[in-house]
Parts: C-alpha cells; sequence; structure tokens
C-alpha cells in the first residue's frame, strides 16, 4: 500500500485551507505558493474536493475556497476518498484473484490492513489536524497572520503609522 502524491497533497492542501479559513476565502495560489504544490494540480484536486462538498468556492474579486462544513467534521479518509486516492493493500484490488484468478495465501491479511487503515484515517479529523499544526508551530514559537505569513514572536509587531 502506498499514499501517493495525490491524497498527500490533498491533506496537506486541506489543513493549509483550514489554519487560514477564519479570514475569508483562500486562494488556491496562495496555498501553491506555501506549499509548492502545482496550482493546476490544486484545481484538479479542489474540484473533486467540492463535488464531494468538503469545500465551497466563492467566485470574484476576494474569491477562493472555504471549508463546506465544520474542520471536525472532515476526516483524513474522506479527503483522501473524494480525490478518488485508492487506499489498498492488496494486489487485487479487492477482487480475490490475487493469485492466477484465486485468492491468494495473504487476501485476509491485506484486506484485514485495508480495513485498519481506513478506520484509522476515518478516526482523524481536519480539526485534529490544524490542532497539531498549530501546537508545533507555536512550539517553534510561530503564529499564522491573518494575510497566511508567518511571524516568529521574537520578531516585533510593526509600529502604527502616525497620522
Amino acid at each position: 500500500m502506498r499514499l501517493t502524491t495525490k491524497g498527500r497533497f490533498a491533506v496537506t492542501a486541506m489543513i493549509d485551507l483550514a489554519l487560514r479559513q477564519g479570514d475569508g476565502p483562500v486562494t488556491l495560489a496562495g496555498i501553491s505558493e506555501r506549499q509548492r504544490i502545482s496550482l493546476s494540480y490544486l484545481e484538479q484536486l479542489f474540484g473533486k474536493l467540492r463535488r464531494h462538498r468538503i469545500v465551497g468556492s466563492v467566485r470574484g474579486p476576494g474569491g477562493g475556497y472555504c471549508l463546506a462544513k465544520p474542520m471536525g467534521t472532515i476526516t483524513v479518509a474522506e479527503i483522501i476518498v473524494a480525490v478518488d486516492e485508492p487506499l489498498d493493500a492488496t494486489s487485487c484490488g479487492g477482487k480475490e484473484n490475487c493469485q492466477d484468478e484465486h485468492r491468494c495465501m495473504t487476501h485476509e491479511l491485506w484486506s484485514t490492513l485495508n480495513e485498519k487503515m481506513f478506520e484509522y484515517l476515518n478516526s482523524v479529523s481536519l480539526g485534529d489536524l490544524v490542532v497539531q499544526q498549530k501546537q508545533r508551530l507555536a512550539a517553534g514559537g510561530v503564529t499564522i497572520m491573518h494575510d497566511g505569513r508567518r511571524r516568529r514572536e521574537s520578531e516585533s509587531e510593526p509600529a502604527a503609522a502616525s497620522a
């Protein structure tokens, strides 16, 4: 079993979106720049996520994407399945024709692994990942600013412009 870049990029982009969505729609160009993921690839992924009603889009100036439901209700499994990422450790795709059109001796082992993987990924929410990311950044003294930039705690706030 391997999780391809499609699943990894989808989860990473969703974390980025969830971290920044409090101030309105998040642009794919911003996610692309911050996460170093091709914009055209993100457009494909977010099209699938939108069709699965995980994200919503806002058109026009100030537009972008936002979560279509609370981040605590979106699971990692849901994100991965939405972008057509196969979660299958069997060599037969679950068809039980692994070896000369018959079930192989280890089919049950890999099928059980599939169930456990899906169970685990279904138990982790996007909200859980956002909390972990915020804790990791805070431990490193980094805060995500409203405009998406990162600021170290050691950096001082810019002085207010005098009138």
